[in-house]
């Protein structure tokens, strides 16, 4: 029978991605870790890891037996959270994010509330986001994607608008405002397929029937940021992921309607755990007094200016 001990052992190895990382995140040692899963494969017959000159990967025994430690540790770590004396809310919290700007406010609401909790943060597309926290590799999401799954508890955060940004030097740099049309073969530096904020920009595209030129695809925003910086071409971002760069000038779309919408995810049998119940009412305090984006636009001949209505994606 598999003791607690390889158990852990192997769900260590398999969420750290290989043995020296591992070893590391646990303070043993590695040869250790391997012995617990070497008994783990013989005890259960099975071969767990696939081991290569990179590292280890999981087999399709590995997999399913990753689901069910995911789930119990995951449930021992809340059996623990729920039996610690609320004086001392303590914990590590980890946090699945498709950005750091809108994550950073309820951190700091919920250190407050819990000034010896740990967080760590995990930066993904949103698509991902969903998948650390299905996988039990992320306490909490804040994602863009809304789970169509009965499984997920689901607080809607905030709304953003869409814009683009471009160079401080660009000709457009001086502009207060864009139109869709505008951006009619002009070349982009966008992120990866998964990424929402590419999703809503290539919708409002449509919306107006308009072809970018050439695209760069990069896999990071930060990625996004320096080759635009280094004028490869114009991005894309919403509003409150842009942040402050003094190389780049941030641009709203006067006639773009759709909106992006985030939400704060956890699984929902984990919802009333201590410390992810903190940190959805954090979320709710943090946004309270946001108000939906509004764009102005200016009317070019007479300069009158009209609300612009806003849909969300």
């Amino acid at each position: 029978m598999a003791s607690v001990a390889q158990l852990r052992a192997f769900h260590s190895v398999a969420t750290a991605g290989g043995y020296s990382q591992a070893a590391r995140e646990m303070a043993a040692s590695q040869s250790a870790l391997s012995g617990q899963v070497r008994q783990l494969e013989a005890i259960s017959g099975v071969v767990l890891f696939e081991r290569g000159p990179r590292g280890v990967t999981l087999t399709a025994d590995g997999e399913a037996l990753y689901q069910v430690t995911s789930r119990l540790f995951s449930a021992l770590s809340e059996a623990s959270q729920m039996l610690k004396s609320p004086a001392a809310e303590g914990g590590r919290l980890r946090l699945a994010s498709d950005g750091a700007a809108h994550s950073l406010p309820i951190l700091e609401a919920l250190r407050r509330r819990r000034p010896k909790l740990v967080f760590s943060i995990q930066l993904h597309n949103s698509d991902n986001v969903i998948e650390q926290v299905v996988h039990y590799r992320a306490d909490v999401g804040i994602t863009a994607q809304l789970p169509k799954d009965s499984r997920f508890h689901v607080q809607p955060l905030t709304t953003m608008a869409v814009g683009v940004f471009m160079p401080a030097d660009h000709p457009w740099a001086e502009r207060e405002i864009l139109n869709v049309r505008d951006l009619q073969g002009m070349p982009f530096v966008l992120r990866e397929r998964g990424s929402r904020t590419r999703e809503v920009f290539e919708q409002i595209l449509a919306d107006h029937g308009v072809t970018l030129g050439d695209i760069m695809e990069v896999s990071t925003r930060d990625g996004v940021r320096e080759t635009v910086a280094a004028g490869f071409g114009m991005g894309a971002v919403a509003d409150l992921e842009f942040g402050f760069d003094t190389r780049l000038r941030f641009l709203l779309l006067a006639d773009a309607r759709t909106v992006i919408n985030e939400y704060v995810v956890c699984l929902a049998e984990r919802r009333r755990v201590p410390m992810i119940a903190d940190f959805f009412r954090c979320a709710d305090d943090a946004y309270a007094s946001r108000q939906p984006p509004e764009i102005v636009v200016t009317g070019f001949s007479s300069g009158s200016c009209a609300r612009a209505g806003l849909r969300s994606a």
